[in-house]
């Protein structure tokens, strides 16, 4: 594709090849000022400045299909706002949630692969960076401190992934309820994102399973919920 000329700096410039490359991406106009001023401070203290000037920013809506399995990865997404799931058809046909991010990464595992292996879904409307996956495996390969820092997300990713596992190994829907919210809340309170049938998919139950385990948990006055929240009361 043969961009107009402008005057940019050279991060911009390639932000803009960046956004050119992902339509829902902001387009350069939005670019004016530094990506990196925009970033999750998460992601300031991860990624190299070079890396931070091509990442692109830009609002998700429900519903929205981020990246489809089998396209080559082009970009790995971190979200700020909002709830994206990765998901794909299991075996029977019925759809498999593997991740359900409300702020973190998603498609990271696609660092060294040639193909997405799922899909990320937008569950919840909020705001996505997109971070060029090419980038960041040269980067990778010629600083070690970005190197390390690398290796301790990915680290504290595995402890996430063994909550999941262990969390999959209890038999109880409730018990599953529970264990979710004490892993990926905060103090007692998990957000629904995209509501009760999503999270039903991540827990491996039915969704008539989890409204029922839901609403027996609030008859006993163990859980509540407020607004787009779960809420642990007492000592549930």
């Amino acid at each position: 594709m043969d961009l107009p000329h402008k005057p940019a700096s050279c991060g911009l410039f390639t932000a803009c090849i960046v956004a050119a490359r992902a339509p829902w991406l902001y387009d350069c106009d939005h670019m004016a000022d530094s990506a990196e001023k925009r970033l999750p401070e998460r992601l300031r203290k991860l990624l190299p400045l070079e890396i931070q000037a091509q990442c692109a920013s830009s609002p998700c809506a429900r519903g929205e299909l981020l990246f489809r399995q089998g396209k080559k990865p082009a970009q790995m997404l971190y979200v700020t706002r909002g709830e994206v799931v990765l998901q794909r058809l299991g075996r029977q046909g019925a759809i498999v949630v593997l991740q359900r991010t409300r702020r973190g990464f998603i498609g990271e595992a696609s660092l060294d692969s040639v193909r997405y292996h799922c899909d990320a879904v937008v569950t919840m409307s909020g705001e996505v960076v997109a971070i060029p996956i090419d980038a960041v495996k040269q980067a990778l390969a010629a600083d070690s401190g970005f190197a390390g820092r690398w290796i301790a997300m990915l680290n504290q990713e595995v402890k996430r992934l063994r909550a999941q596992c262990e969390r999959l190994s209890l038999k109880g829907v409730k018990e599953r309820l529970l264990h979710l919210i004490e892993t990926e809340g905060s103090e007692g309170r998990l957000p629904l994102g995209g509501g009760l049938q999503s999270m039903a998919s991540e827990l491996g139950v039915t969704h008539e399973a989890l409204y029922r385990a839901v609403a027996e948990l609030e008859k006993k006055g163990a859980l509540r919920r407020r607004e787009n929240f779960l809420v642990v009361v007492g000592g549930a």
